[in-house]
């Protein structure tokens, strides 16, 4: 995404019909086009309830118009904001009429992040703290909502740059001890340097399995239910999901595609996904949905197996071949499905199986206790943030520069200048967190992911 010194416009709500539909402009001195919309120039931070008329003098909209003059506004930049009604086509001619007055600035639409990237480039907010406005808005869950709102406040970027700044301060020691060769590890040790470090450990740690947390409540869990046909798979989608959403029948072979749903399990965000029958057929339509239970399998974060009381040699050889198209460290839920059916104590159960019953929700509570389990949720914490992937490989990244300037700290005057250097890739991974040091391509890249008018 280029940086546009150019004044954009955009309508920053949701398409569709609303009570409220809100048009949004910035660049810098916009009191031209405020004066040209309305015939008067507007006092900052008031709102204004004013008529905007077409070039024919024809009335558009009566709106509320309310004026930010830089610095003090989202992006930084003059901020013109309109709330008008809400229907999509009086929308559009607000913002063609805007076009119109501010073709003489140079008004154009702007991309999608663009307001949130002004706000960036103009230190309103750091990238992270951008980053959690688009997934405030893209929030699944109340957890999810209540991390993101606090990655917004700068939570997260408060902890990233207090572990910047520690590994500073080591850093200056480290690197400051490097011209007094015979003084080094001495002075190291009377300022402690390795027990500093361990404590930049820890906390990165801690960092990280938060932020693990984080990405969980931001992502959501992609879970497969997978099996041979008629074990139960649709009953089980509907007995999650809380209603009929999957077609249920005696006949085996029923679902014969992919079936999506999205769930909350303790406040995880859950996207289940009910697969045709895996088996082998000569049926077209079939061999299609096949094919895509398979592709999801590949793609899935945890997959159920699922066979029922009767399970064969065949769900064995099933089992074994899901196993092998799984991606890497894909946890898998063996579940037995038609408990109802015969007492339990006849049942020759799976090593790790879990007994159910899709049909009476008997051992339903102890299956939603696995999946959390499995996909590694420790349960909701105080002060949880929302992360993304991106967050996840920084920290990873620094965590394992920490632990090598570890051991570089523990072979003497020898390693230093390999310590200082693990302690300054580390610091750079974190940078690139808030967004201090970070590649223009991969800025593009993250804001061309939001929304038109964010």
């Amino acid at each position: 995404m280029m940086t546009r010194k150019l004044p954009i416009i955009a309508v920053a709500t949701a398409p569709g019909k609303a009570g409220v539909g809100v048009v949004r402009i910035s660049g810098n001195n916009l009191e031209a086009i405020t004066k040209a919309l309305f015939q008067k120039t507007l006092k900052p931070r008031q709102a204004n309830l004013l008529t905007l008329r077409d070039s024919g003098g024809q009335t558009i909209d009566q709106l509320i118009a309310i004026y930010f003059s830089a610095p003090a506004s989202f992006t930084g930049e003059d901020v013109l904001e309109l709330q008008c009604h809400g229907g999509p086509q009086l929308l559009e001619l607000v913002m063609k009429r805007c076009l119109e007055l501010g073709k003489d600035i140079g008004l154009v639409i702007a991309e999608p992040g663009e307001f949130t990237l002004r706000a960036y480039l103009n230190n309103k907010i750091d990238l992270a703290q951008a980053e959690a406005i688009a997934d405030l808005i893209d929030a699944q869950s109340e957890a999810a909502v209540r991390g993101a709102a606090r990655s917004l406040q700068g939570e997260f970027s408060d902890d990233i740059n207090e572990l910047i700044e520690e590994i500073t301060q080591l850093r200056i020691l480290v690197e400051s001890t490097l011209d007094f060769p015979e003084e080094e590890i001495e002075f190291l040790e009377n300022a402690q340097a390795r027990v500093r470090l361990e404590a930049v450990k820890t906390k990165l740690q801690s960092l990280l399995a938060g932020a693990k947390q984080g990405k969980i409540l931001r992502d959501g869990i992609q879970l497969v239910l997978a099996g041979a046909p008629n074990v139960g798979k649709s009953s089980l989608l509907n007995r999650l999901a809380g209603e009929e959403v999957s077609i249920v029948t005696p006949i085996a072979g029923t679902t014969r595609d992919r079936v999506k749903e999205s769930i909350t399990i303790e406040g995880v965000p859950m996207h289940l996904i009910d697969t045709a029958g895996l088996r082998d057929t000569n049926d077209v339509v079939e061999s299609k949905g096949i094919e895509r239970s398979w592709d999801a399998i590949r793609l899935a974060d945890l997959v159920i197996f699922m066979a029922d009381i009767d399970s064969s040699d065949t769900d064995s050889r099933l089992k074994d071949k899901i196993l092998a198209e799984l991606p890497p460290k894909c946890p898998v839920v063996h579940v037995m499905n038609k408990s109802d059916l015969l007492p339990v104590n006849t049942l020759l159960m799976p090593e790790g199986a879990i007994l159910i019953s899709a049909k009476t929700g008997d051992g339903i509570p102890a299956l939603k206790r696995k999946i959390l389990e499995m996909v590694g949720w420790s349960g909701p914490q105080e002060g949880a943030i929302v992360a993304r992937r991106r967050h996840l490989d920084c920290l990873e990244r620094a965590s394992e520069h920490i632990v090598k300037s570890e051991q570089f700290a523990a072979n003497g005057n020898n390693s230093l200048e390999l310590f200082a250097e693990e302690l300054s890739l580390a610091q750079n991974h974190l940078g690139q967190i808030t967004g201090k040091l970070l590649p223009d391509d991969l800025l593009g890249k993250i804001f061309s992911q939001f929304c038109i008018g964010k």
